[in-house]
């Protein structure tokens, strides 16, 4: 490990904030060469699990293995850390399967901080950022701290979470901080409001803390995990190195029904004492009871914390109740009759920054060099914030040597030749669009649409889903990052050595007969048609009833070609078949998708005077002026943008 012989003041990249978005970053401009800073006020506290132990979910899986094809930290993580592993929405089609792990919260934290410790060109300090740096009200520079400390950076990326004038609320009891027992941070928000920043306040919240001691387990619903391949990185597969444990359902009823509203006018939520928006995907239980007071019961999951740990996260019973009214309520539940808890649930306020005030690399509109990342952005979730902590840092990293990146452009046209040396030098920005990554659509939604709740991806939120499924992001997205210079060549050959083994399976299929008399008895067996001639191997894999683990019973030629598989077989084969099963879907939504992505190359940015252009809406004039959208496709998606709207820009760019 390389170390610079005396403290230096001076960075390529300072990140401001060291949980999930902070660390993504940090790692990522790092890895890319820049001399790279990580902010945080607790080095104890690095990626925090706030809330839930748990990573991924319905979407939020798919984002977390595309952080892993692109070569970020996340997945690698959570599969070191997992205490539990299931892939959600097995009964659907692919392009919804979600991988979700319990994580052992501290040893999370302790294999990002090693992570970290490992990474040369990365150095950490603790300290609170009171001030930003900004050179002519244009550019930032560095940051100041509360030590008195001024850094230096050609680009600051700000991941500050909940902390930014941070509110914690039990009951009617305020207490200033950014997570429990942690303090909040002021004057960034000051100083970017002054600057002409638009700043808003969001809430959310989290449950009880619960002694697993003091719990009937006899009186809940065991929910095991799985424990095939199926993971998050796609790295080479390691057993998973920590105890499995299993998750335990329960349900609320009519007395602790009662008792919370009865709490009511002691809530928050409901006594004006919190003004600002929580997620409506995610209520609080004071929530739930009224907007489905025809229910009888609401289910609860209790989550392990850790292996070697007592403590249970009670996902579904987020709270901000005074701490009374929420024991009482718990005490309810037959499993809770002895209940003991380690705290109660609270809600937070905090500051956050309209989206649209950024661009897609998400910097800044108003300041250059200046990024922002994760819940500062008016999203929620570890998943996104990480999503978005990778890029801000890969564009802070290009921008910080865009002036290197210019000169060798211009040697370049000089010359006719080409001076890049590295991945990172062929580009001066990184996106994603929408058909490529979750992690574009998260994005675009975020800088097009901007946010009126905390944001969370789902897969709703996509409109070419059979193209983003979790089994592929790898083939979606490591080559583009291993150009880049991010995905090392170890990841890459991984790529290639899979994509080459799915091929020959599909060749194999596709070029292979299967006679009648070979497989009929079989086909008979598992209530299928049989077979009147002879019918390539791929035509049985396209049935519903049929898989390649089934067929390869029966064929023991197909066997055989699978056998020469030496490494990740069964995600191979997995991945072969989904291409095979879903070609025709995926072939239409690819076709979809190019033709939208013509509209993606139509840059308008800064093109017109969207106040002069008579034939279009007031509302488009408005919404246009606000955003300024990159391209004629971002213009489309956003909201209140009529096709009429976008026919007249398209006249007027002909003309």
């Amino acid at each position: 490990m390389n170390y610079i012989s005396k403290m230096t003041f001076k960075y390529d990249v300072i990140v401001v904030g060291a949980g999930h978005a902070g660390c993504e970053a940090a790692a990522a401009a790092a890895r890319l060469g820049s001399k790279t800073l990580l902010i945080t006020m607790d080095m104890n506290k690095i990626a925090q699990m706030s809330c839930n132990p748990a990573v991924g979910g319905i979407a939020k899986g798919q984002i977390v293995r595309e952080i892993d094809a692109l070569g970020g930290q996340m997945g690698i993580i959570t599969d070191m850390t997992a205490i539990q592993f299931r892939m959600l929405n097995r009964s659907k089609g692919p392009a919804v399967w979600s991988p979700r792990a319990q994580s052992d919260r501290a040893k999370f934290s302790v294999a990002w901080r090693e992570t970290l410790d490992s990474i040369s060109n990365l150095y950490i300090w603790q300290d609170t950022v009171t001030e930003l740096v900004i050179k002519n009200k244009m550019r930032v520079t560095g940051v100041k701290t509360s030590l008195g400390a001024i850094f230096e950076a050609k680009s600051v990326v700000l991941t500050v979470g909940t902390f930014l004038s941070g509110l914690i609320h039990v009951g009617k009891v305020q207490i200033s901080g950014g997570r429990i027992a942690e303090p909040a941070s002021y004057g960034i928000t000051e100083q970017l409001k002054s600057l002409g920043f638009e700043v808003g306040r969001m809430k959310t919240g989290t449950p009880v803390r619960i002694d697993g001691r003091s719990v009937d387990f006899s009186q809940t619903e065991e929910q095991v995990g799985e424990n095939d391949f199926h993971k998050f990185s796609y790295l080479d597969f390691q057993p998973r190195p920590l105890k499995q444990l299993s998750c335990r359902i329960l349900y609320t009823n009519e007395a602790c029904h009662n008792v919370l509203r009865n709490g009511l006018n002691d809530s928050p939520l409901y006594n004006g004492q919190i003004q600002s928006i929580g997620p409506r995907y995610c209520p609080s239980i004071e929530t739930k009871i009224l907007i489905f007071a025809d229910k009888p019961q609401h289910q609860l999951f209790l989550e392990p914390e850790g292996e070697n740990t007592h403590e249970y996260y009670l996902n579904g019973f987020s709270s901000s109740l005074p701490l009374s009214i929420q024991l009482e309520a718990l005490q309810q539940i037959p499993a809770f009759k002895n209940i003991h808890i380690y705290r109660p649930g609270y809600a937070i306020e905090y500051d956050f920054f309209p989206p649209t005030q950024l661009t897609h690399t998400l910097e800044t509109k108003r300041i250059q060099h200046l990024f922002f990342a994760g819940q500062i952005n008016g999203t929620t979730g570890y998943e996104e914030a990480a999503a978005q902590g990778l890029m801000a840092g890969i564009n802070a990293h290009l921008k910080a040597h865009s002036a290197d990146y210019e000169n060798r452009k211009q040697e370049n046209e000089k010359t006719g030749g080409n001076n890049n040396t590295g991945g990172n030098n062929n580009t001066s920005e990184f996106i994603l669009k929408r058909d490529e990554a979750y992690i574009g659509v998260l994005i675009d939604d975020l800088v097009t649409k901007g946010v009126d709740e905390p944001y969370r991806m789902f897969t709703s939120r996509a409109e070419y889903r059979i193209l983003l499924r979790q089994d592929d992001a790898d083939q979606r997205l490591t080559a583009k990052s291993y150009k880049l210079g991010l995905a090392d060549a170890n990841r890459y050959t991984l790529l290639k050595d899979k994509q080459q083994q799915i091929k020959n399976i599909v060749e194999f299929a596709k070029n292979y007969a299967v006679k009648p008399e070979q497989i009929n008895i079989f086909l008979e067996s598992l209530n299928t048609t049989t077979l009147r001639q002879t019918t390539k191997l791929q035509d049985l894999i396209l049935r519903p009833q049929l898989t390649i683990e089934k067929l390869v019973e029966a064929l023991p030629d197909f066997q055989q070609q699978l056998d020469k598989i030496s490494n990740r077989k069964a995600e191979i084969i997995e991945a072969a078949e989904i291409q095979m099963k879903y070609e025709g879907y995926i072939a239409r939504e690819k076709i979809i998708a190019e033709k939208i992505n013509r509209l993606e190359n139509v840059k308008i940015r800064d093109k017109f005077d969207y106040n002069t252009i008579q034939s279009l809406s007031t509302e488009a004039k408005q919404k246009l002026t606000k955003i300024n959208p990159e391209t004629i496709a971002q213009a489309s998606r956003i909201p209140g943008i009529s096709p009429n709207d976008i026919n007249v820009l398209l006249v007027l760019l002909g003309r």
